[in-house]
């Protein structure tokens, strides 16, 4: 008899198992990441948005990062944050990398001319409230102790992002709060990962079940980074002769750099005072100062940045090579010399 219940048993999971639709209890493509992780067991993110505080607002944060003015408490205009930037001259808003685990400079740039996408020197504040780490690696050669409180706490890294990076004068309480509730809003979605049928099928198990919940976490943050890498690299020692290891370039690499990165501060002055065009003058005036040791060095300002000088606060912000490899840095090269003829 007990044969028979165990067959019966074994023949009824086996149904089960060959009958089980995912889609039935599948997450949404839609689904915040952080929300399925907690589904999942884990735990919340340590920068929860204090909601309860007057004049937080999903709209004001957004206000405050696109034009850098919004409504206070009273529903008077703020003070414009910074005279010199808006978060969006150095960073997106929208997914920038095909796969968050591996950001890579090439698919990123291929990635930004398929998607109209800015080709920028800061990473994407889209998902930035998934992330546990700011200014990371090299960054803290560059600003030292400013940026020894922002590691670890995204206010004040939101904080130093508008004083030192964008020159501009401190946010309120309010106004971070906002800020951060606009990040809440825009988090990480599990149809941004890269997650295979396979996986998908265990989340959604893990979900319904309660099993292999630890298991399904890994998958997902296995699937984007929680740090965003930064590390600087010089320019070539001899300039003229360039980088060693470079044996061609790609003119069609470097004319999109141009137009996605160089225009998109440059062009009409948008966020410099030093301005450059879609023409033969402009890009001929590059490829005559690349190699040079000057301001208008591309050599040096991409890899370098500049200073802020007296009576101008505007500054360039340089490039880690994670955001513009040194390929792509000579394809760019290639291409001013080639477009200037």
């Amino acid at each position: 008899m007990m044969k028979y219940v165990v067959t019966a048993i074994l023949a009824g999971c086996l149904t089960l198992a060959a009958t089980w639709d995912p889609k039935s209890i599948s997450y949404d493509q839609k689904d915040q990441v952080q929300t399925i992780l907690e589904q999942l067991g884990g735990e919340p993110l340590p920068h929860k948005v204090d909601l309860k505080m007057k004049g937080v607002s999903v709209e004001k944060g957004m206000e405050l990062l696109t034009t850098g003015i919004t409504k206070d408490r009273n529903n008077k205009k703020t003070k414009q944050q910074s005279n010199h930037f808006l978060c969006t001259s150095c960073h997106n808003m929208l997914k920038e990398d095909p796969d968050l685990a591996n950001p890579e400079p090439q698919a990123r740039l291929d990635y930004a001319v398929e998607k109209g996408l800015p080709f920028l020197q800061g990473t994407t504040l889209y998902g930035i409230i998934n992330r546990t780490s700011f200014y990371n690696d090299q960054y803290i050669k560059k600003y030292a102790e400013i940026v020894e409180d922002a590691r670890y706490d995204i206010r004040n890294a939101i904080r130093v992002c508008a004083t030192v990076c964008a020159q501009g004068r401190e946010l309120e309480d309010w106004e971070v709060e906002s800020i951060l509730a606009y990040f809440e809003r825009t988090g990480l979605k599990m149809g941004d990962l890269n997650i295979s049928n396979e996986e998908r099928n265990k989340i959604n198990i893990a979900l319904e079940s309660k099993n292999g919940t630890e298991e399904a976490r890994n998958i997902i943050e296995s699937k984007y980074l929680k740090a965003s890498p930064a590390n600087f690299v010089a320019p070539p020692e001899d300039r003229k002769k360039g980088p060693e290891g470079i044996t061609s370039t790609d003119l069609s690499n470097g004319e999109a750099i141009y137009k996605f990165s160089c225009l998109h501060c440059h062009e009409n002055k948008r966020f410099s005072l030093f301005e450059l065009g879609d023409d033969k003058l402009s890009r001929s005036f590059l490829d005559k100062h690349f190699n040079r040791y000057t301001r208008y060095s591309t050599y040096q300002v991409v890899r370098w940045g500049t200073s802020p000088i007296p009576g101008k606060k505007a500054y360039m912000p340089n490039y880690p090579e994670d955001k513009m490899s040194v390929q792509q840095l000579e394809d760019l090269k290639a291409y001013l010399n080639q477009s200037s003829k």
